[in-house]
C-alpha cells in the first residue's frame, strides 16, 4: 500500500545467494504484463522500452532489490512483476521472478454534517441532514448515522451517494437523512464513514440539538 503522491516501494525479494554481479544481470519490472516500468541491463538503466508514464519516476535500490515508484497515483494501482535474467554463455536465462500488488490510499476529509432546511426548526418537525466527505481512495464501504438520545443509540443508514472525479479518480461521498427529533430530549447526531477493515472509520463532529 502507498499513500497518494508518495513514493511506493516494490520489492523483488531476490536473495542473490550467488552474489551475482549486477553487470551480469538484466532486471526489469512490468505492470499488468503489458507496460515496462523499469529496466537495467549490464548495470545501466535502459529507457528504450519504458512506458512513457514511468520515465523519470523510478529508482532501483540494488542492495535491497527494491523499486521506488515516485509520486504514485491511482492509475499506478495494479500488479507488478519483477524479472531477473542472468547472462549465461550467450542467451539470458530467467533466474528469479516475483509479483506484488500495489494499492493506493488517499485520506478522506473529516465528514461534515450540514442542515438542509432553512428557517427555525419546529418541535417534531422532520430534520433534513446531509453528511459529506471527499478526496479519498479507495471507494468507501458505507456511511452510517449515529443518533443518540437518553440511553439509546440508533444507526440508520441514510441514502448514500458516491461520485468519482474523472481526472484524479478520487471519491466523494454524501449521505442524506430525514429524521424527526423528539422534543425535550438531548439528541446527538454524528455520521460515520466506514473505509474498510484495515483503514478504519472517520467520524464527524456531532450535531447537538
Amino acid at each position: 500500500k502507498s499513500f497518494l503522491n508518495h513514493t511506493a516501494y516494490l520489492s523483488c525479494y531476490f536473495p542473490n545467494s550467488q552474489k551475482t554481479d549486477i553487470n551480469d544481470l538484466r532486471v526489469f519490472w512490468q505492470k499488468d504484463t503489458r507496460e515496462v516500468v523499469y529496466e537495467v541491463y549490464h548495470g545501466q538503466e535502459k529507457h528504450d522500452n519504458l512506458s512513457p508514464k514511468y520515465i523519470n519516476r523510478t529508482k532501483m535500490d540494488m542492495d535491497k532489490w527494491t523499486l521506488q515508484l515516485l509520486n504514485a497515483g491511482v492509475v499506478d494501482e495494479g500488479q507488478y512483476k519483477c524479472i531477473i535474467q542472468h547472462r549465461d554463455k550467450g542467451s539470458p536465462k530467467v533466474i528469479h521472478t516475483s509479483e506484488c500488488l500495489l494499492y493506493i490510499i488517499a485520506n478522506y476529509s473529516q465528514p461534515e454534517i450540514e442542515q438542509l432546511h432553512t428557517g427555525e426548526l419546529k418541535p417534531n418537525e422532520p430534520l433534513n441532514l446531509s453528511c459529506s466527505s471527499s478526496g479519498g481512495y479507495p471507494k468507501p464501504k458505507q456511511m452510517t448515522w449515529l443518533i443518540s438520545h437518553k440511553n439509546t443509540t440508533d444507526g440508520p443508514m441514510g441514502h448514500m451517494e458516491v461520485s468519482q472525479d474523472a481526472i484524479t479518480k478520487l471519491y466523494s461521498v454524501t449521505s442524506k437523512l430525514n429524521i424527526t427529533v423528539p422534543t425535550n430530549t438531548l439528541t446527538n447526531i454524528s455520521c460515520l464513514l466506514h473505509l474498510g477493515e484495515q483503514l478504519g472509520s472517520l467520524v464527524s463532529m456531532p450535531l447537538g440539538e
